[in-house]
């Protein structure tokens, strides 16, 4: 007896997420009806598809093969039942975005509110990830990065504001007992709160003014990879335990409010706002195409 579709259509969710939980939470169903799936097919085929740890999940040299055979196979699937799209007034159906955790804070949140007005009927789905991933690969149908990580084959639309700033901050108290440095420097001698990359790198704090720039890797008492412990840095710094350096827009309720002070303003780096991108196929599925169009139209909105 051949395989269940249902039971093949799991096994590729779980190998293009690397997991039963993201893949569950991509396909609106449980984890544990995907590993029930996932081991009934491998009973029948008689083969392990899946090696499975407590931290990750990976196809075996099997499930690799069958996995290059089966997704072109369901990418057209999907892409035949969007067609039906085209008989609707509205698209429907899911869009799968990964984004760093700076595009959650600082750029969906501006765009996804009108974004949602205007589509009722997509539902979206935000997977964060701030290490560099294969969109594709993972079940996603677009992601947000910045150009420097953007693959070449890929075609890219600004998203969110053209220019963002690194800011550097610390709270008042702190500042009246450590002193206010006038040169990024004087850093060295504070207590900075530190970043991580998710390979391990420390992420250097750099500054630029009339052509000089500095770059520093600081001294410091926390040290947070990215995500959610973006926050406790932030809330480290509110509390007066040191000095933050991140995103401008993530501190900029903190600095209107004044309970962090900023340092160093005339040194903190421009650079260019984040992308979207997605693959440059013909056929996008219709919530990909209308959050397109939608970008494109805010774009235009904003230069008239």
């Amino acid at each position: 007896m051949s395989p269940e579709m249902n039971d093949l259509a799991a096994f590729v969710s779980v190998a293009r997420a690397g997991g039963f939980r993201d893949a569950a939470r991509v396909a609106g169903v449980s984890a544990s009806s995907l590993s029930i799936a996932v081991r009934r097919l491998e009973a029948k085929l008689g083969l392990r598809l899946l090696n499975r740890t407590t931290r990750s999940v990976a196809p075996t040299e099997a499930g690799q093969r069958l996995l290059e055979r089966l997704a072109p196979l369901f990418s057209e699937m999907e892409a035949a039942l969007d067609v039906l799209n085209g008989f609707r007034e509205r698209p429907v159906g899911t869009l799968r975005l990964n984004v760093p955790s700076s595009a959650a804070r600082i750029i969906l949140p501006a765009v996804l509110a009108p974004f949602h007005k205007a589509y009722p009927e997509i539902r979206v789905e935000v997977v964060v990830e701030d290490g560099f991933v294969d969109v594709l690969e993972i079940g996603c149908d677009a992601g947000i990065r910045y150009d420097e990580r953007l693959e070449q084959d890929m075609i890219a639309l600004p998203i969110g504001p053209r220019v963002q700033r690194f800011a550097t901050a610390a709270a008042p108290a702190y500042l009246d007992l450590r002193g206010r440095p006038t040169h990024p420097r004087e850093l060295l001698e504070h207590a900075c709160l530190r970043g991580q990359f998710s390979g391990g790198a420390m992420a250097v704090w750099q500054f630029e003014r009339d052509g000089e720039v500095v770059r520093l890797d600081p001294p410091g008492p926390l040290v947070v990879r990215p995500g959610a412990a973006v926050d406790l840095t932030i809330s480290m710094a509110l509390a007066g335990a040191g000095v933050v350096h991140i995103f401008e827009g993530m501190l900029r309720p903190h600095l209107d409010s004044g309970a962090l002070e900023p340092i160093l303003e005339p040194w903190w780096p421009a650079f260019s706002g984040p992308f979207l991108y997605y693959p440059g196929r013909r056929h996008l599925p219709a919530p990909l195409r209308a959050f397109v169009e939608f970008l494109r139209d805010q774009a235009e909105a904003d230069v008239s």
